[in-house]
């Protein structure tokens, strides 16, 4: 009798552990492009790293450095209601590999093609650990998001093309290295420009920069003392710009109408930057400079 009994509960045991683990699903919106609708997981999510192609691209593959623009949805794996989401509204541009989000979503990139759909669940360690983001995340989450791939691209590591003169002794000094480190940038004991100023350093070949396009920049910038404000180079990895959400309007303007491939000299007058206001360490009033390297475009 107790034979009779213990192997029925053992295979009830065993059918009710394998039905405990059902990991979130894509409910609606299946396919690459489309927003999807993701079901909650269920039982003990998985400790490491998964990463399942849900459609395969045949585009680029994307690499450490390498600037890639997605759309994507995610949830926690308990949950059936998207913390955050890109799709219907402006896709997400990052540089793959180098730290600029959380590990699980450079660890899933490298690897991958454009034009691909991804379902990522990521664990705490590679996520955003035991402090969580709350509210919508709470401590020791593991997170599962859809993504689509929908660019990327290789940038070169430095402006290439013709050298322009810089005779203009109130204005900056820009080196014209392409070895892909930071230029020298001299900014002359003169009074600061009044009006934007933005000229070729190095002028490339490539296409006409529209004010919507996102470009891929590797910059330097510093005050108009001389002091350092910011720099990619620092960071070791360009960035991407989305030109017409800059806060910084000069910005805008300066990169709009040259060509990729160049490196820009920028000038700011404070209207053109932060104004009146300080910010980011940046005193009020503060002209900015910056030498703008533009090596791509989204």
């Amino acid at each position: 009798m107790l034979a009779a009994l213990v192997v029925p509960l053992l295979v009830l045991t065993a059918a009710a552990c394998g039905s405990e683990n059902t990991p979130p699903k894509i409910t609606s919106g299946a396919d690459f492009g489309q927003k999807p609708t993701v079901s909650k997981g269920k039982g003990t999510p998985p400790k490491n790293l998964e990463v399942k192609v849900l459609h395969q691209g045949n585009g680029t593959t994307l690499s450490k450095g390498s600037i890639a623009q997605v759309n994507y949805l995610g949830q926690t794996y308990d949950s059936d209601t998207p913390f955050d989401t890109s799709f219907g509204k402006q896709p997400f541009s990052l540089v793959v590999g180098t730290g600029q989000v959380i590990k699980g979503w450079d660890q899933a990139l490298e690897g991958q093609k454009v034009g691909s759909r991804l379902a990522i669940t990521i664990p705490p360690d590679l996520g955003y650990g035991p402090q969580g983001q709350p509210p919508q995340i709470p401590p020791n989450a593991t997170l599962f998001f859809v993504v689509d791939i929908l660019k990327g691209t290789n940038p070169p590591k430095s402006a290439q093309g013709a050298v322009q003169p810089q005779k203009d002794s109130s204005l900056p000094k820009v080196g014209t290295n392409t070895d892909g480190k930071a230029p020298s940038l001299d900014v002359p004991k003169t009074p600061a420009p009044k009006k934007l100023v933005s000229n070729y350093v190095i002028e490339g070949s490539g296409p006409v920069v529209k004010n919507t396009d996102t470009v891929v920049v590797q910059y330097k910038s510093v005050l108009w003392d001389g002091s350092k404000f910011d720099s990619t180079y620092d960071r070791n990895a360009p960035t991407t710009l989305t030109l017409n959400q800059l806060p910084v309007k000069g910005l805008t303007q300066g990169l709009t109408g040259k060509k990729v491939g160049s490196r820009v000299l920028l000038v700011l007058p404070p209207d053109q930057a932060f104004g009146s206001q300080p910010q980011n360490g940046v005193p009020a009033n503060s002209t900015l400079v910056f030498s703008v390297d533009i090596l791509g475009t989204m």
